[in-house]
């Protein structure tokens, strides 16, 4: 399978922007997978929920929905992409599995990082697994990193490719995705964004470094803090369904979840 991430720099407030570089970056991308990253089409550092809603869509239906489906359709490649989701009268950091049929899952991100408790609803999907060409993909939004629960869980599902839209500011995720990967023997795609918002007096400068990591431990690939680009490799995503590390270790059966209680 030919996956890849997507790492740029969007523009807080500046859709359109960002919709028109997203369609120039993925031209021809060759892919079967590409992961955006989280809120890659509205940009992250809001102030107030009056500012969110007109960058906010539906997760099925609208303008967002109907820019990635065209997408996919057209590279004939699923999307995975983070985006401003508008439900009722809340809004939720979400992300869209877009097949090239047209067809959208979608995922609510479960842990709020720091300010987004104030703007943000709690996601209330769960963590599941979907199955593209034959493979089994979880999904997984920025913060969900630093609970190994998250990606466990997928895991247990049976995810083979962990897909991971971020908006990393700490520097911790980038090195932790490898013990995620290992701990669950899982390929993990970790699309970030780079670059530096400001707004009402409020600074945050990304990471960047999106990488792709093997069950293995492998970075497989990797950008730069800085750079707005497209990388696809080919896996063999056979290589999660073998969860033994040694001839006698299983790191999901052999598990002793009678002593995990509390």
């Amino acid at each position: 399978m030919k996956v890849g991430f997507l790492q740029f720099a969007p523009k807080l407030f500046h859709e359109k922007h960002n919709l028109e570089k997203i369609e120039t970056l993925l031209q021809g991308c060759k892919a079967d997978l590409v992961v955006l990253p989280e809120l890659a089409t509205s940009g992250y550092l809001f102030t107030n929920q009056k500012e969110m809603k007109p960058l906010s869509s539906p997760a099925k239906s609208g303008r967002i929905a109907d820019f990635f489906r065209n997408i996919a359709v057209k590279e004939n490649c699923a999307i995975v992409v983070g985006f401003l989701e508008k439900e009722k009268d809340n809004f939720l950091s979400s992300q869209m599995l877009v097949y090239p049929n047209g067809t959208i899952e979608v995922y609510r991100k479960t842990h709020l990082f720091s300010d987004e408790k104030r703007f943000y609803k709690p996601g209330d999907t769960g963590f599941n697994v979907f199955e593209f060409r034959g493979v089994k993909l979880g999904l997984m939004i920025c913060f969900d990193w630093i609970f190994p629960e998250a990606a466990r869980t997928l895991a247990l599902k049976g995810a083979e490719i962990i897909c991971h839209s971020a908006n990393l500011v700490l520097p911790f995720c980038q090195k932790a995705m490898i013990t995620r990967s290992v701990e669950n023997q899982v390929f993990t795609i970790t699309a970030n964004r780079n670059g530096t918002e400001q707004n009402a007096g409020q600074e945050l400068t990304f990471t960047g470094m999106s990488q792709i990591t093997s069950p293995k431990g492998e970075i497989l690939a990797q950008a730069t803090e800085d750079e707005e680009i497209l990388k696809v490799i080919e896996i063999n995503p056979e290589e999660a369904r073998d969860k033994f590390v040694t001839e006698t270790n299983h790191v999901l059966d052999d598990r002793r979840t009678e002593f995990y209680e509390i």
